[in-house]
């Protein structure tokens, strides 16, 4: 089996396969990490492994929705924390065993624990918050508080004297 991995396409540097696009060149180069070829703890599976959970945070009504797609994680993988004002979302995807007798062309998919934090805005109702992993998205929704709500408040006009009602003049 022959696998192809796209997205770490680099350039050779002799002269006859450099791309004909010098734009494409300037890119590829300045996507170039030095260190991952020089320090082995900082290779691109390394950091992958390690990377949280990109995050949707969206303010929806009167709540704060928290998106984040976790795909092949379980309800039991996933701890979701406040403390004060943070909601920390945290856990773990365990690594797939490798079988010596199986002969594996690539073994990439990520694993290891996680963390996130997010500090929440002032009037969130965390006693009322909801958590949810379904098809692989987790959804947290923190609710505000009815007191963190804004509320409208009526303008009046001057309130009229006594003097005026009856077309006198007030001195």
């Amino acid at each position: 089996m022959n696998v192809i991995r796209r997205h770490e396409n680099k350039p050779a540097l002799s002269g006859a396969s450099l791309d004909s696009n010098p734009w494409s060149l300037m890119r590829s180069m300045l996507e170039w990490d030095p260190f991952c070829e020089t320090v082995p703890m900082f290779s691109r599976s390394a950091r992958e492994a390690l990377s949280p959970p990109d995050f949707d945070v969206k303010e929806s009504g009167n709540a704060s929705v928290f998106k984040a797609d976790l795909p092949g994680m379980q309800e039991k993988d996933v701890d979701v924390s406040f403390t004060g004002n943070r909601l920390t979302v945290s856990g773990e995807r365990e690594a797939e065993r490798r079988e010596e007798k199986e002969r594996y062309s690539s073994f990439e998919r990520s694993h290891g624990a996680f963390s996130r934090s997010f500090t929440l805005p002032a009037g969130v109702d965390v006693e009322r918050a909801t958590a949810a992993l379904k098809h692989g998205v987790l959804t947290v929704t923190v609710p505000e508080t009815p007191e963190a709500r804004p509320r409208k408040i009526p303008v009046q006009g001057p309130a009229p004297t006594a003097g005026r009602e009856q077309g006198t003049k007030a001195s």
